[in-house]
């Protein structure tokens, strides 16, 4: 059996990245698995722009990002291997994959990086009433289908859920020639970033209902019409506010949750709100060697930031083969008030250069307080405007303030209203 320096499971941007980073910090011996025909991700059906202006400072399209980390990787010689499925992951981190040139084939790794991604909500996640005719979608295999291989998936189409890929494909859907007749969201607010709902929808006067679900689905063969009913406080639907609408698609776009299922088998901890193994500023899992970025870590709306992940994994996995990391459990972080979580969850008092911490919030605010709390006092805040649930906030703490830390601490957040 070989063996592998590190082996980065997943070729998207954050495995890219990964593999990238690893190799530009002194491991040569990588290998990157990829299920698809080709390295990327989901960024090369994402044929929109408005990627890389964080990280290259300018506006790409998807594919074009995924370009630029393809083109890296084969200038450092990195071994990518697509169209390989990986089969089974154990907790001693032997990796068997297959694919159509080797085989099935066993490696044992000294490190793992998971950059698996995540995958969308489907019809049965929600529990969603029909007699299972066809046209109904989830939006992103939708967006596969319309923009790779070229096949319209309907003429009249309703979007449920308000998420980034659902209000992209309402206009990918308008421009091909479909009637998108509406867009309905459960939450009184949208989950897309402000940007797509402008862009998106009041660009094409594409109604967005509020605090609206699907109640029924009409057709037994195809889908004849889509029935929203208004909801309250509690998400359930009123009577009276019924709005019928006659359609034969209806694309889901209800959430995406991080892939997982090889960290599960690896004995990772995952986190009951992330769904993404639990990990230090490191970026290394519960189980020593292995380390997690990216959609598999937590679900992004800016791609830059998967990269970003992609990279410090890259950079500790190298550290850990050439150095070796502490082990120490570190402190934790618990995300409250305001805050429905916060990545990485657990700080190494070893820290020697500045943690950014992700967060989101759990409704929007004009104006909110950020706090890090430590045994009841107030260590570091600031004030924020316009938070939104549906984009990642940002924290950075520098290596002096983690180092006055000795246990348990709090990310807090306080809505200051107007």
């Amino acid at each position: 059996m070989n063996t592998i320096d590190c082996l980065v499971i997943g070729g998207g941007s954050a495995g890219l990245a990964a593999a990238i980073s690893a190799k530009e910090n002194g491991i040569d011996q990588i290998l990157v698995l990829e299920k698809e025909s080709e390295a990327g991700g989901i960024l090369q059906q994402c044929i929109h722009n408005g990627f890389g202006l964080h990280t290259f400072k300018e506006e790409l399209a998807g594919p074009e990002y995924a370009h630029r980390y393809i083109v890296k990787a084969n200038e450092l010689h990195i071994d990518v291997r697509v169209e390989t499925t990986v089969l089974s992951v154990s907790e001693d981190k032997v990796v068997r994959y297959s694919n159509a040139k080797e085989g099935i084939v066993s490696v044992k790794a000294k490190s793992i990086i998971l950059a698996t991604g995540c995958r969308e909500r489907t019809a049965g996640n929600i529990l969603m009433p029909s007699k299972r005719p066809t046209g109904v979608w989830t939006a992103g295999t939708a967006q596969k289908y319309v923009n790779i291989d070229g096949y319209m998936v309907g003429k009249r189409v309703l979007i449920l859920g308000s998420g980034d890929i659902g209000l992209i494909m309402a206009r990918r859907m308008t421009l091909e020639g479909a009637k998108v007749e509406a867009v309905a969201e459960i939450m009184p607010y949208s989950n897309g970033l402000t940007r797509n709902i402008v862009q998106c929808l009041h660009d094409y006067d594409i109604p967005l209902y509020l605090s609206h679900t699907v109640i029924s689905v009409e057709g037994k063969e195809r889908v004849e019409a889509v029935v929203l009913a208004e909801v309250d406080e509690y998400k359930q639907p009123i009577k009276g506010t019924e709005k019928r609408f006659e359609v034969d698609t209806l694309l889901l776009s209800v959430g995406l949750i991080p892939e997982n299922t090889m960290a599960e088998d690896m004995g990772v901890e995952l986190s009951p709100i992330t769904k993404g193994a639990i990990i230090d500023h490191q970026y290394q899992c519960s189980v020593e060697g292995v380390f997690a970025c990216g959609n598999a870590l937590l679900v992004h709306d800016v791609v830059d930031y998967v990269s970003e992940q992609g990279a410090l994994a890259g950079k500790f996995a190298a550290k850990y083969l050439k150095e070796g990391l502490t082990q120490e459990k570190g402190m934790p972080i618990l995300a409250q008030g305001e805050a429905s979580f916060v990545v990485p969850q657990l700080l190494k008092t070893t820290a020697d250069e500045s943690v950014k911490l992700y967060y989101r919030i759990k409704q929007p605010m004009k104006k909110a307080k950020v706090m890090i709390k430590h045994q009841g006092e107030i260590v570091f805040e600031q004030v924020k405007n316009h938070l939104v649930p549906a984009e990642m906030e940002q924290l950075v703490l520098k290596p002096e303030l983690i180092a006055k830390l000795s246990d348990e601490c709090v990310l807090e957040v306080i809505n200051l209203g107007n």
